[in-house]
This record gives structure tokens, sequence and C-alpha cells, in this order.
């Protein structure tokens, strides 16, 4: 026993921690090695894990699995009042939310004394039944008892067995005490077992509440008299040894005595080892204490006794034998106060922090083995399929009677000749599922030389029950399972391979943290759960895997799999329960799908009802010739199996074993009513309800036939009915609808939640009788046989084992659309987090019961880099948003939401978070459809990335989604949300600026059906709606309908079925569709989908055998014009009517355009003439011809300004006034478009921005209709032709298609320039144009639709002609300049994100320089040297004859430096130009030092100093040997007295310029040497980029004196340090990880940010174009200058540094509406149009040698034997190589290096050094 000090304090004492300090009281604990090793110290936990550890892995692993914490709290209801609702209040809901984000465990607490009626506390049977389910289910501790210094009173026995009862009777009489009470309260009962005497139920016959209170009171004494006229006449019995003591004192015993006997005794270890927890609490002097009675005889146990038994004897046993874990305080009162309520304020106050920390601790160390034993993988089908085998093994158990059918499909299995399936059908309640199920787990036994491959699929019980899902999962089951069969020896090598990969993965990871990638684990897993199969070719499902995979896509799959994956070893035997219940008719196409017959291998065992017969006759399509079902003479696909009723004996039997199994039995009398129920229904699952009406019976119950409910559904009604007197009606009549509206099922948790927090439930209760968790399990546990536990994502929720409860219940109790959204809106409310604003349910006591937890779709933690998904929330919360009509909460709260996203997608539902966003449930009720259309099609373009990192998701959103922001402003909240993410989460790049787009993700991609892949479109239109026809070559016509439609076979009518199409044109909302027999089809797409025919009289009479192809028809609201191929006459119909009118012309009709008003006609022939028509009385009114009489081939009609113009087929144009519509056109001019007269392939025309698009195949003519004016000729790509281009929306841009060119190019009109590439992944056929949407529609058929407005926001954002050379930011970090060597410089700021401003130059520039002080912009360029004023942009000087190369500014923004390597380099005012000094030297890499007195640059492999004042060469760096010589150096603005200098052989020096002296640090490894090209040093000189090879950054360190080397994922193309030495960026090529990954995502270059502190990867973003120069600035931003001329910016978010620079930056100007580019041009800045400053030229530097002889130069410190050298520390360059064996071998570039013998190396630290130890030159 160990003893510790406890707190116990006097009434107004402060408070202090529990269990800390003590006075008046001790606190004695027992507790084993275990548990001593757990509490003292507190942090020992790993050690006590250690220990404990091999008889943990004896526990049942029953409770691993469990996803609740249920605790069952044992006390004395009299003695615990305030203990337990201290509980309640502080420590249950607290505890609850750390185990749910800490763990993703649910707490539930069953108190089963909580309410403060005693007539709802349950019975010692109901009690032993809530310990033991908390025993099985709980995932951690089970048991939580608080034991007081009361013992509390024995409740009266609820069965008494009639020998014992009899012998009571008999004892009582012959002592002379009455049994009138006894017999009045016990009747006898032949149905249990054995015959017992029960306790008659107490009733309540009146309702007043003072009547019923009384009525409670003197049934409380009549209670109490009874009960201890009970315990006398034991006490005698046991003083006569007519019955043992031990069964004596049973009737002695609390209710919390009973309890915990029954929790602990004769349990085994694993049930009490750290899953109970026991807390006694002994007071002395507390007044109210019993004394015993003196003339109790001495077989009379004492409370007191019974208690002290129960505390010193029963569990300190079990703290010896299987280490319970118990405390115990002792409490000394003072006698006059006794035990007050101060002191048990106090004692619960310290209880709750005890409770709470050991219970923590406890779910802690469980979770770790849950944890290190059964890791979960991330993938949802591998979760599906799991969650299938244990449906299986659930619905197994159910099968009770032996079925004769259980045979026959023996039979049908064992048999290889039977190629063909087995169809199970039967009525409803048959028992199909069960048997197949029971079947399945037979099926190894059944082919023991074998090794089969069972998957059993449950189609009703399925998460999603749609075809597309269940597909999927089939050709994922298979492709594992035969995966998994792998030979043992296999197995090992892909594990050991997996080991060298996770240990070459630590090894090679980042420096310092060794974690560039903080999720190499779950990286593995994910690899191994989707790509782990495509190793080989067989089983190769990567395809399936995308989220964009279709029906027919998987369709294809699933039989190539049957097809070649089972083997006679390894046979197949597929089994599809319920297939009648998938969604369409995929029942029916089932038949299609499989191979007919079955292969060999391959057994398929079907289940469906037996009045869908339609699935039988696709069968019996499929293959007429397999075998014989029922007649002989009938041939049919597949074998038929009917189950029906079964016999009457066996359902008896299986009534009789199940009352048996709860105690009860029925009598003779009754068992004939039972027989005859059975009779009239012989089902199974009718059995077992009869179960549940006749174990109420009892023997004297009056029972008749119509006691009993004769079918299945009014059984199920009867039991409701039951459940609704017994727990009350609102409980049962909400619990019942919570549990079958839910998508998968319900928690306990959630039920309980659901039903505390229901206002209808809380509205028929008052605060005494609110609903308890102890109501909702004793509600459970009747309905334990029909709502079972199943895994649904990781939970154990409750679902009906048969759907016919779910009908009964819709009928019973939500039969009304109303009530049924009502309960999904309280689901809605619960799963969302919401919290309840009802008055009178807020005014209850709200302890955890009743207390809201939390719902957000991540836990998350400090000890987790990725959040814990809630999979319930994921799951629940969609349908119920969907059922409740919540659209626009659905839309913007799940669909536009990161939070969702993330969620779905590190749950594996990313194909799921797809479908949703792309609407495949049809619905039309969102608004934002473009929107979620985007984002679906990024999360798809980006799919292989986030299977290998999850992290990404957020970044790839905001850099995917910016560019568009101004388009969609719906947007703005998910981006905003992403970057309150990266706050949230401490780190991470955003996106400041984004560069231009290179393509855009398309909003909706269409695929065609498979089976007609080998057939092309031969024409194809679109409808101003939307609606796309294609006509393919076989002469099948397909639609698609708009949005989020796929591409399907026209339906006709049956007569229209044999139609073969030859053609399709569209104008306004009408299709016309030509046949090959020359009918005509009109379909009005607004309305329904009904085809007329239009017959034109004339062309019917010809009757002409060849077709007459369509060749186009203009459509107005009353009117149909319509003209064909090689005719010369126009038709025009009458919508409306049945009259045709017919126009002829004189030639050939080419074309056709009407007036507004359909009055009008103009025709277009071959011959140049265009005939103009009055259409109401049809007279030709007019004609015009052009002079080369060239066909016409588009008439442009401006009616604002009567004119016409008309584009002939070389496309050139003639303009006509049209004067008065009976006078010829008058000609006002003709225009040649030049070049070669080649026929043009199309035209478009933009009336709102006056654009004329003529597209020939060599060149695309623009022209202006405004003057009609030729703008400009676009040659066609060399080698290439154009095969069709159309104008964008706006005019800017137009779109093109290239023979042979998978893509959709852009070009802009002003420029000429191809700005974007729209990428099809298919061959296109043609493009279609809608007032908001391109479509592209492919060879095969398939569509990709984008949004006009996000073409042109790409295609018209800002960037440079060509790559980005050079990027310089001002000082505030809101503004920077970009030179890519042309003649202009662009000023660009980040508030606007847009150029500000051109500086125009006469020619390229060549170097861009800006003062410190922001105030000017130093130019160069064309040897002359252009100085701007930043603000005003004026150019105030410019240079001529400068001959410089290069331009440096003076950190004091005065002077200006221009550097010439063959001419005087100029020292000059920055502010006139003028001339301060000449320097001959000329010093490469030349720097400006912090003071601004010196140029340092190196010359000659010496480092020299020129003053710059007088350019004189006054300081001088020289190595010891004349083969050493300096090749890097860096000047240092926060010590600007030293430099660091670094030479060839990797030595490390510090110049102390002034003083000239030098320090020589150490001598770096070979394999750190330094590359001047790389080489960057941080200000404050703690950190250098040495050099960059390959994958390896080499980093220097000079503050802690040590090396290290960053590894990338690939090769590095570039690096920068951050000037403050806090981060170091980079941008590499990753290694592609994905096998046969060729996506765009996996090719983009990476832009990364390291903290240089720790090596912790800050972020990463994929940029999408390939960089031409990256720089950071001081406000932690990093700017990427790409190729293509555009720039992007990033903002760094870190928390630990304090850098959050996402915000400033990132805000939009006020008011600023959207503008078109063009319209927002920046200002131009032009330059002076001749120098105003000529510098005269100086002598050139013939020769070095000369220059120095007439330079004079100060004396340098060489660096001798006799020159003393400050070293610290001194490292010989020769000695380093004798000794250090890195010096041979390369150094592992992932290993931070110490360098050998050096110290700490801090340049303030030198800074004495050199005060005190100089060396003079």
């Amino acid at each position: 026993m160990r003893t510790v000090s406890c707190v116990e304090l006097e009434e107004g004492e402060e408070r202090g921690p529990a269990l800390r300090r003590g006075r008046q009281c001790q606190l004695s604990v027992w507790e084993s090695k275990y548990v001593h090793s757990k509490r003292f110290p507190p942090l020992n936990l790993a050690l006590a894990f250690d220990l404990t550890y091999p008889r943990l892995q004896e526990m049942d692993r029953s409770t691993c699995s469990s996803t609740c914490v249920k605790l069952y709290l044992c006390s004395n209801p009299e003695d615990s009042v305030v203990e337990r609702r201290a509980l309640r209040e502080n420590v249950f809901p607290k505890l609850r939310e750390r185990c749910r984000h800490k763990l993703g465990l649910d707490l539930r607490v069953i108190d089963p004394f909580e309410s403060s009626d005693s007539s709802r506390w349950p019975d010692i049977k109901i009690r032993q039944q809530l310990i033991k389910e908390c025993r099985e289910s709980s995932a951690g501790p089970f048991l939580l008892a608080l034991i007081g210094h009361q013992y509390g009173t024995a409740s009266l026995p609820t069965q008494v067995e009639v020998s014992e009862y009899q012998l009571l009777l008999q004892e009582s009489q012959q002592a002379g005490v009455s049994t009138t009470e006894l017999e009045r309260e016990y009747q006898r009962d032949e149905n249990s077992i054995p015959p017992s005497y029960c306790l008659r139920a107490a009733h309540t016959h009146t309702c007043c509440p003072q009547a019923r209170e009384e009525e409670e009171i003197q049934m409380k004494t009549k209670e109490e008299g009874l009960g201890k006229m009970i315990q006398t006449t034991v006490s005698l019995c046991v003083h006569k040894g007519l019955m043992t003591q031990e069964k004596g004192r049973s009737y002695f015993r609390s209710a919390l005595d009973l309890d915990l006997r029954f929790a602990l005794d004769n349990c085994p270890d694993s049930d009490i080892i750290r899953r109970c927890l026991v807390y006694i609490h002994k007071v002395i002097n507390a007044n109210g204490q019993r004394l015993a009675a003196a003339l109790e005889l001495e077989t009379t146990p004492t409370d007191g006794q019974l208690l002290s038994e129960l505390c010193d004897n029963f569990l300190p046993g079990l703290i010896t034998s299987s280490q319970l874990i118990v405390y115990t305080t002792a409490t000394e009162c003072d006698r006059r106060h006794g035990y007050t309520t101060a002191r048990r304020r106090g004692y619960a106050e310290s209880l709750c922090q005890q409770v709470y920390s050991d219970l923590s601790g406890l779910t802690d160390s469980l979770h770790i083995l849950e944890i290190s034993e059964d890791p979960q993988p991330g993938d949802a089908l591998f979760r599906e399929q799991l969650e299938q085998e244990e449906l299986c093994d659930i619905l197994s158990t159910f099968y009770d009677i032996t079925r004769p059918e259980e045979e026959e499909i023996r039979v049908y299995v064992e048999q290889s000749e039977q190629q063909c399936p087995l169809v199970v059908t039967g009525g409803p309640c048959t028992g199909k599922t069960v048997l197949l199920a029971h079947c399945a787990k037979k099926m190894k036994s059944w082919l023991p030389d074998s090794d089969p491959v069972v998957i059993t699929y449950f189609c009703s019980l399925s998460i999603k029950p749609s075809q597309k899902h269940m597909l999927l999962s089939l050709c994922h089951q298979i492709a594992a399972q035969y995966k998994s069969k792998s030979s043992s020896k296999q197995k090992l090598l892909d594990l050991e391979d997996s080991g060298s990969i996770n240990n070459l993965s630590d090894k090679n990871s980042n420096f310092l943290t060794s974690n560039l990638n903080p999720h190499p684990e779950q990286t593995t897993k994910e690899h191994v759960s989707d790509h782990g199969l495509s190793t080989t070719s067989s089983l190769d499902i990567s395809g399936i895997m995308k989220p964009d995979v279709c029906v027919w896509e998987l369709k294809e799959r699933l039989s190539s799999l049957l097809s070649i994956m089972p083997s006679t070893n390894q046979p197949l035997i597929l089994i599809l329960v319920g297939l009648d219940r998938i969604e369409n008719t995929f029942g029916l196409e089932i038949s299609k799908i499989l191979p007919s017959p079955l292969p060999p291998s391959v057994k398929l065992i079907l289940s469906v009802s037996i009045n869908r017969t339609q699935i039988l006759q696709g069968f019996n399509q499929q293959s007429p010739t397999s075998s014989v079902s029922g007649d002989d003479e009938k041939k049919s696909g597949y074998l038929c199996l009917q189950l029906g009723p079964v016999d009457r004996k066996q359902c008896s039997k299986m009534l009789a074993s199940l009352l048996k199994s709860s105690g009860r039995r029925v009598t003779s009398g009754q068992q004939a009513l039972v027989n005859q129920a059975l009779t009239s229904c012989c089902l199974p699952l009718y059995a077992r309800l009869l179960h549940q009406h006749t174990e109420l019976w009892h023997s004297d119950s009056d029972v008749t036939i119509s006691s009993l409910p004769d079918f299945v559904h009014s059984s199920i009604s009867a039991l409701l009915d039951h459940l609704e007197h017994k727990h009350g009606r609102s409980v049962v009549a909400r619990a019942i609808p919570y549990l079958t509206l839910s998508r998968t099922g319900l928690t306990e948790a959630e039920l309980a939640d659901l039903l505390s927090s229901d206002t209808e439930v809380q509205s028929e209760h008052s605060s005494n009788t609110k609903v308890l968790q102890v109501d909702v399990d004793r509600l459970l546990l009747d309905l334990r046989e029909f709502l079972v536990r199943r895994t649904v994502g990781g939970s154990k929720v409750l679902f009906w084992v048969c759907r016919h409860f779910k009908l009964v219940a819709a009928r019973k109790y939500f039969g009304s659309p109303e009530l049924k959204r009502e309960i999904h809106l309280e689901m809605v409310d619960y799963f969302s987090g919401k919290s309840k604003t009802n008055n009178k349910v807020a005014q209850m006591e709200t302890p955890l019961n009743r207390q809201q937890s939390s719902k957000p779709f991540m836990f998350t933690s400090s000890s987790q880099n990725i959040g814990r998904v809630d999979l319930r929330k994921v799951s629940e919360l969609p349908l119920h948003l969907q059922e409740s009509n919540k659209w626009e909460e659905l839309e913007h709260g799940l669909l536009l939401s990161l939070g969702f996203h993330q969620a779905m997608v590190q749950a594996g539902l990313l194909r799921d978070l797809v479908a949703m966003l792309e609407h495949e449930e049809g619905t039309l009720h969102f608004g934002f459809w473009k929107e979620t259309a985007i984002l679906a099609s990024i999360l798809k373009s980006c799919s292989c990335s986030l299977q290998s990192s999850l992290m990404q998701l957020p970044t790839l959103m905001e850099t995917s989604l910016a560019p568009y922001l101004e388009v969609f402003p719906a947007l703005e909240c998910y981006v905003s949300e992403i970057r309150e993410e990266r706050k949230t989460r401490g780190r991470g790049l955003g996106v400041v600026l984004c560069p231009a787009p290179s393509s855009v993700p398309s909003v909706q991609c269409s695929k065609r059906d498979a089976k007609c892949k080998d057939v092309s479109v031969r024409e194809a239109a679109v409808t101003e709606c939307g609606v796309v026809v294609e006509v393919m070559d076989d002469g099948t016509a397909w639609v698609c309908k708009g949005r989020w439609s796929d591409v399907v076979k026209l339906s006709l009518s049956p007569e229209q079925q044999d139609l073969k199409f030859a053609g399709v044109k569209s104008s306004a909302p009408f299709i016309l569709l030509s046949t090959l027999c020359n009918k005509l089809f009109l379909w009005d797409v607004s309305g329904p989908q009904t085809f007329l025919q239009v017959k034109d009289p004339l062309k019917t009479e010809s009757g002409q055998p060849k077709l007459n192809k369509l060749e186009g028809f203009v459509a107005s609201t009353k009117k149909l014009f319509v003209w064909w191929e090689e005719e010369s006459f126009v038709s025009v119909f009458d919508i409306f009517g049945d009259t045709t009118t017919h126009f002829q012309c004189q030639g050939r009709v080419t074309c056709l355009a009407c007036s507004s008003d359909s009055v009008y006609m103009y025709c277009g022939q071959e011959e140049g003439k265009v005939s103009i028509f009055d259409t109401n009385n049809g007279s030709l009114l007019s004609m015009c011809s052009n002079s080369d009489n060239i066909a016409v081939t588009s008439i442009i009609l401006c009616e604002d300004t009567s004119e016409m113009a008309c584009v002939d087929k070389t496309g050139n144009v003639t303009l006509w006034e049209l004067v008065a519509k009976s006078e010829p056109p008058v000609l006002v001019k003709e225009i040649c478009s030049g070049g070669e007269s080649i026929t043009i392939l199309n035209t478009d025309y933009s009336d709102e921005h006056n654009t004329l698009l003529v597209c020939h195949s060599h060149q695309v003519t623009l022209w202006g209709t405004r003057d009609w004016e030729l703008w400009d000729r676009l040659l066609a790509p060399q080698e290439r032709a154009f095969t069709q281009a159309l104008l964008s929306q706006d005019g800017h841009l137009f779109l093109a298609l290239l023979d042979d060119c998978p893509f959709i190019l852009v070009w802009t009109v002003s420029t000429g320039e191809c700005v974007l590439s729209l990428d099809t992944n298919k061959q296109p056929h043609s493009l279609l144009k809608t007032a908001s949407d391109v479509i592209c529609v492919a060879d095969d058929g398939c569509l990709a639709v984008w949004d006009s407005e996000m073409i042109e926001t790409a295609g018209t954002a800002p960037k440079m002609g060509s790559g980005v050379e050079e990027v310089v930011v001002e000082g505030t970090g809101e503004w920077f300049y970009t030179a890519n060597g042309s003649e202009m410089v662009w000023r660009w700021g980040l508030r606007t994100r847009l150029p500000h401003a051109f500086f125009l130059h006469d020619g390229p520039v060549e170097k861009l320089h800006l003062s410190p002080d922001n105030v000017h912009l130093v130019t160069l360029s064309g040897g002359e040297i252009y100085i701007w004023q930043t603000e005003t942009g004026q150019n105030i000087l410019r240079i001529s004859r400068s001959r410089a190369k290069n331009i440096l500014i003076t950190p004091n923004s005065l002077l200006g430096v221009s550097i010439s390597d063959q001419y005087l380099s100029r020292v000059w005012k920055l502010s006139h130009g003028s001339i301060v000094c000449s320097i001959r030297l000329y010093l490469s890499d030349a720097q400006v030092s912090p003071e601004s007195t010196f140029l340092i640059g190196r010359h000659k492999g010496d480092l020299l100093a020129a003053s710059l004042w007088t350019g004189s060469i006054s300081k001088r760096f020289s190595c010891v040997t004349s083969s050493e010589h300096v090749v890097a150096f860096s000047t240092l603005s926060e010590h600007p007295d030293f430099v660091v200098v670094m030479t060839a052989s990797g030595a490390v020096y510090t110049w102390k310029v002034a003083a000239e002296t030098v320090c020589r640090h150490f001598q770096l490894p070979h394999t750190f040497l330094c590359q001047p090209q790389d080489f960057h040093m941080s200000s404050n000189g703690n950190y250098a980029l040495l050099s960059i090879k390959d994958d390896a950054i080499n980093i220097l360190d000079l503050s802690q004196v040590r090396l290290s080397s960053l590894k990338a994922n690939g090769p590095v193309i570039k690096a920068c340090l951050d000037n403050t030495g806090c981060y170091v960026a980079y941008i590499f090529r990753p290694n592609n990880q994905e096998e046969g990954c060729v996506c765009s995502l996996h090719a983009r270059l990476v832009l990364t940010v390291v903290r240089l502190a720790d090596g912790e990867r800050i972020g990463s973003v994929s940029l999408c174009m390939n960089p031409s120069t990256v720089v950071m600035c001081k406000q932690q931003r990093v700017f990427v200058g790409f190729q293509d001329g555009s720039v992007g910016v990033y903002s760094i978010c870190d928390v630990l540094m304090n850098k959050d620079n996402s915000v400033s930056c990132r805000e939009k100007v006020n008011g600023q509406m959207k503008q078109c580019p063009f319209d927002r041009a920046p200002f131009s800045w032009l330059h002076l149009t001749a120098p105003n400053m000529t510098w005269t030229v100086g002598a050139s530097i013939f020769s070095t040698a000369g220059a120095e002889s007439r330079q004079p130069v100060a004396a340098a410190p060489t660096l001798s034997s006799h020159t003393p050298l400050l070293t610290v520390p001194l490292l010989l360059p020769a000695r380093y190589k004798e000794n250090s064996p890195d010096s041979t071998s390369e150094k592992p570039v992932d290993q931070t290096t110490s360098v050998p013998g050096s110290s700490r190396c801090v340049l303030g630290s030198l800074q004495e050094s050199f005060s005190t130890s100089s060396t003079s030159p």
C-alpha cells in the first residue's frame, strides 16, 4: 500500500491542484507495478506500456475495432449525486472532445442512476446487460466505479426460483411473519427457465404530480418493509443451514456491490487491465452512519461489513491478480460538523481532475496499441472491401435454419462444367441474403483442392448503391484479392523492398529535420493501395482509379478481369446480393457485361426478387444455349434457384432456441398458438419477430391467436408499438426515423445525441424526465436482434438487418414529405454542429448527453501533421442537406468548402467528391454550377499528385483558381478559406500574384460509349442553349443535353429506329437532322424531345435516288429557311403550319441571311451573285454580284447602317449599301484579302466587337467591320495548316485548330502571339461556340467545354513578350520591376496585381538597378545609362558613351558605379550624373561595401577594394600560394567591416577591409566547394549557399560552423537564399514517382521554400511554366520570372518566424470593377529623345599590368609564413586531406556535416579579436 498526501480544505479556503498537498487526510493507493509506473511519475507512460504490452496483446481485438469508449458508471445512487453531477458537467464533455480530436474516438457514459426518478432506474438484469455491452463494445476502459462511505440499500430480487421462494415462504410462516405482501408482489411464471417467482411491475395509477409523489413514497415504504422481511427470513435460512452464506448475502448486496462483482468477478485479465477504474472514498466521522442493530443475528451482514468486504477483500484481490487500478481516499471530518457540503465539493473537484487524467492516459495508451498493430489504409475502396467482408460475417450469423437450397448451391460451385450464372430468387423475407452470406463462408470448405477467391457484394447494403460504384468496387476487389494471393516468397520480397524504400526515404530526407515530406508513411500507404497492383499488367487498375472514369470503361475492365484472372487453382466465386436494388436498369445490363458463357473458373451467383423478371430476360437474350432450367424444353442462359418458406417445424425449433437463449419458454397451450401463426407465415424473419412477442408472455398471460401478428410487416409494427409503450412514443417515433433515414446508419453516440437534442422529444419531457444515455441503451437492447453493428468508414454504426424495417418505419413515422424533411433537418443541424435555440430545451440541465459536440470536417491535434477526417459527417451531411432541400447550404457549405474537399480527399473519396461537384445526381438546384465544375476539373487534373501528397490540395487549388477570381467571385470565399487554413496551420506558400496560365481547366468533359469508339464524327452542331448533336459515320446520332450530361445515343420513336442520319445543322433553339433517305427532322431543344418531320413537297415529288446533302438552315420565330448542296432554290417552312414556299435562284445557293423580322431573305450563290427576296409575297426584289464572280460563302447584314458585306470563297470582301429594298444594292467597295487565293474554311463574325475572322488553311485574316479594313493576316505555323478558327467572346482572342494537333491554340488578335493551349487529350474534330462556352468535339464524339470568360482572362493576362531575365523589388515590397532584354521595363503593383507602367528605351535593356531609397531606377541600354524617377516615371538623365557593362548603386543611394571591362569604370552622382572618379582596373563580380566607401571585386585571383572617392585601389586580399585564387566573396550589410571570401581550394576567410586583417576559419571538403555562379550569402553572414549539384543544395551555416546538404525530390534548376538568412527557395524538377503517370502536373517544376534554422519545409508550389529567374525580398516573398514573360509572386507564411505576408499584398482596390484588360492598359513612360549628358571617353585598359603600374595600390597582406594570421580555428588544407576520410570519399549529401575541429564562428565575436590582434598591410 502506498500513501500519498491529499488536499482537504475547509470552507472558504483556496483550492489547489488535486492530490498535491495534505493536511488532514491521507490518500492510500493500491496499485500494481504497472500502475505505479503510470502514476508516479506521470511522464513514465511509455515504460508502463512496455511492461504490460505482452498482456495487452491477449486482449480481444473487438475492443480495438470499436470507435467508441463506452463507460459504465457504477455507484451508489444515494451517496454519489454530487460527484456524478460534477463528472457529467466538468469531465465527460471535455474528455469526449479530447477523444474525438486526438484519437478519433467517441465517448459515452452510461449512468444507470442519472435520473432523479428512481422508477426509471434499470433493474439488475438490464444493468448487467449494459455492463456486458460496455465491456464488449468499448474501445478502451469500460468501467468507472465510485465507492463512497455509504454502502447502499439492497433492492428486491426481481426473480426467485420456485424452490427458493417456497423455502422463504415456509420459513417466514414458521417464524410467524406475515407473507401476504410477499405473495402479493411475486407471481409464479412457468415461462422462465427455471420456473420462478417474478416481481410484479410497479404501476402508477394517478397522473397528478402531488398524488403520484405520495404514491411513490408509499410504494417505497412497502418495498423497504418487504425487503427487510425477506432479509430476515434469509438470515434464518442461513442460520439453520438451509441456504449457503454466499447465496444469502446476495439478498443483502446493494446495486453498487452487485454491479461491481458482475463486472469484475470471473473475468479474464484482458477485461480488467487498463479497462477499469475504481475510486474509494472513506469518510470518518460522517453524520448519519448507521449502527448495527443489537438484536440482529450473527448471520445478518451489516452495511459496514459488506462495504468493508467489498473494499478490503474483493477489490485488493483483483489488484494483485488482474492489476486493477484502485484509488482510496480517506477524509476525517470534524465531529461537530460532519461531512459538510464544502468537503464534498472539494472531493468532487479533486476527483474530476484525477478521473480526467486517468481516463486520458488509458485511452491514449490503448490507441497507441491500435495504431501500432492495425494501421488503417486511406483508400476508400479498400475500406469498403473490408466492410463488405465484415457484413458477410454478420449476416451469416443469422443462418439458423439449414435449408436444402444450400446443397444445390454447393453442387453448382463444385461442377466445373457449369458456365452460366446461378440466379437465386424468392419472395420478400425468404432469406436470400442470409443464405448467400452463409454459403460465402462455406466456399473454401466446399473447394478444398483450390484456393478460391470469394467476393460477396451486398448491393442494397452498399454505402452508395449505384452501378458505377458497384463496378468500381468489384474491379478493385478482384484485382486486390488476386494480388494478395501472391506467393509467400514474393510477399517477403515485396516487404523487404518496401522496407528498403522506407529506410532510403528516411535516410535521404531533408537536412536537420530530415523530413521534407511530413507524411512519408501515409504516402507509402496511399501508393500501395492505389497503384500497388500496377506492377502486373493483368492487374493494372490505374485506369479505373481515375476520378473521371466512366461506366463503360468499368464494364470493359470487369469483363477483362473475369476473363483473365481466375484459374483452376484460384477460381473466382462472385456473389451479387440484391442486384435488383441497383439504380436504373443495371441489373439488366449485367448480363451484357459478363462474358458468355462464363470462363471455366468463374462462378457467378445472383440474388434477385422473384418479381424482377427483366434481369432474367437479359440472361436469356445473352446466351440461349448455356443451360437448362425448369422446363427442359425451355433454353435459358442461367440456372434458377427459387427460395420459398421454410418448414414450420424448423421455425418452431428456431423460436424455442431463441427463447431458451433469453431464459424464456412458452407453455404447451401457447405453443399451439405459435404453431398456428407459423403455419400462416413460415419465414425466418417472422420467427425472430415472434420471439420478441413471446418472450414477454408469462404462464398466466391471456393470449389468443389475435395476440400474434400474422405477417412480417404487422409483426414489425406491433414490435414498435410495444417499444413505444415501454420507452415512450416520442423517443421511439424519433429514434426509428433517425436510424432509417441515415445514409449508412448511426453510431450509438450519434443516436443518443440526436434524441437528447431533438426538440420534439424534449418538448414531451420535463427536465426531470429528459432522455438519458441509459434510456437510449435500453431501447437498443430491445432492438439488438434486428439492429446490428457494422463498420462503415471506420465507425461502428447501427443498421437494420432487413430492409422491411425501413418500409414499416416509413409508413408509420414519416409517411408525409414534411415529416421526412423534418427528420433530415434535425440531422443536418446535428452533423453540421449547429446549436439548438429552443428556449424550453435550453433551460434544461445539459450535461454530457445534451451538450453538442464539435463537428469539424477534420479533427486536428498538436501531435498530428494531418488531421483525422470525420467520416461520419462527410458521409451523412450531404444526403441530409439534399433531402431537406437545403441546396444553398449544400453548395456553399460543402461543394464550395475547402474543409469538405480536404476531408473527402484525405478519406480517399476523391471520386465521390468529383461526382458531387459535377452533380451526377442530376439535380438542377445549384446556382454556381460553373464554379463547382472548375473545382471538379482541377481535382481531376491533379488526382495523381493528391494521391502522393494530400497536403498539396490547398496550394494546388489556390494556384489554379487565382487567375479566375474576377470571373467567378463566388470562389473568393474558397480561396479565403485556403488562406485562413494556411494561417491556422502556421506555414505555407501563398499566391500573391499568379503568373499567366498556360492552359485553362475545362468546365465539362462528356464521354461517349466505348462500344462505338471506332466510329468518327461526321458533323456536329450546337444550339444557343448548349445542346450538342453529333452525327457519326455509321449514321447514328448522339446528343449531349447541356451540363453534366454524357454523350448518349439519340432516343427515337419505334418507327424512327431504323433511320440513318447524314448531317445535322443548328440555328437558335432548333436542330435539323437530315437522313440518308433525304428526310428532315426538326427538334426544338427548348421543349420535349420530339422530332417533327419537315416534308418538302417539291423534293418528295422529285424522288431523287442519291443523297441530297443539307447545306444549312436559318430559323426565325416563325419560319425555317433551308437550302441544300448543289441546289439553286431555298425552301421556307412555316414552323407552326404546313405551308412551304420555294424561292428559285439563278445559281446554286451557297449561303443565306435573313433580316431580323424574317421579311427579307438574302441568298448568296455560286457565281458571286446575291438575290434579295421578299418572303411575304415571294417576289425577287433585286440582285447584285461581285466583280470576280467568285462564290459567296458568307453574308453579313448591318441593318443599323443599311450595309451588306459579302465574303467570297477566297476571303475577299464586297461591301454594299442597301438603299431601298426594291432597288439594287449600291457597291461601296471591294477589298482583297491578299495572299494566295485559297478557299476559306470558315468565317466568324462578332457584331458586338465589329470583327470578322476569315480562316484559310494557311492564314487567318482579321477585318474591322466598322470601316471594313483589313487588320491583320496571321500565318499558320510552319508545316502546319489551320482547320478551323473562331473569335473569342470579347473579340480580343481567336481559337484555332491545326491539322494533327491535339490542342486548341489561342492567339491574341492584337499581337498575333499564341498565348494559350487548351488540352483536349483527343484529336479535335471541330469547334463550336455558344454565348458563354467554347465546345470542342473530338473525332470519337467526346466533348470538352471551356468557359469563354476564363479563356479571355487567361489569354489576356499581362506578361512580357519574352522570358523575364531580371526582377528588382522595392524596399517596401509593394512595387517591383522586370526586364526581359527588350526595350521596356515593367513596373508592377502587388495591390492591383497588374503592371502599372512601362519604361521605354531606345534599345534592349541590359541591366536594371533600383536605388535603396526606391527613388531612382537606373537602367543600362545600348551602352547608355537611363536614370528614372520611380514615382513620376520621368527620365531625368540619359547618359551616353558610358561604355558600361554593368551598373551598381551605393547603399546610401547617392552614387552610381558603371563598370566597364575595357574602359574606365565611373563613379558618378546619381542625382545629376557628374563623375566623381574613375577606376582603371576592371573588377569582376563587383560589389559596393555596405558603408558606400569601396568597390570590391575580383582581379587576377585577388580581391581588390577601390575607393569610391579617389578611384585608387587601396586594399588587396591575396592568397598564400600563386595557384590559389578567390572564386567568390560577399559583403555583409549587418557587419559592414567584413567580407567573406571563398577560395578555389575551399578555404573560408573573413577580411576586415578597413584594417586589412584576415581570419581563416576552415577548409571545405571537396564535395562542398563553392560554385561562383551559385554562391549567395545572407546579410548577417549566418548562411551561405555554396553550390547546387543535381538534387542537392549545399549550405554553409557559419553561425554553428556546419555544412548541410538540402535534398530535393529531383534535380534543382534554380535556388535563391533569403537575404535575411531565414529561408532558401529552390526550383526543382520532381522525379516521376507515379509509375506510368503522364499527367502534366507531375511534369511541372516545383518551387519549395525551406526554413534554414531547422530545415523544415514551409511549402511548395507547382509552377505552370518554366522559370527564368527567382529572387526573394525582405518581406519574405518569392518572385519568379517565367520564360513566357509572366511573373509569379508567392508569400511565405511561417508563424515560427512571425512571418505572414499574404494579407497586405492581397487586398483588392476598393470599388475595383471587373474590366477588360485592354481597357486598363499601363502607363507608358517615354525616355528622353536624346542623351542630355555625355561622358568623355577615357583611355582603354590595354593591359592589366599597365593599369596596375599607373594605379597606386596599397601593399597587400600576402598570406606567407612570415605574416601573422589569426585563425579561428586553423585548419591546414594538407592536414585536412590527410586525416579526413571525407576528403577522398564523397560525403552523403543528405546529412549535416560539422567541420572537423572547428568551433562556432560568430562574426560579432570576431570584431573583438580583430581589435586586439590585427595585421598591418
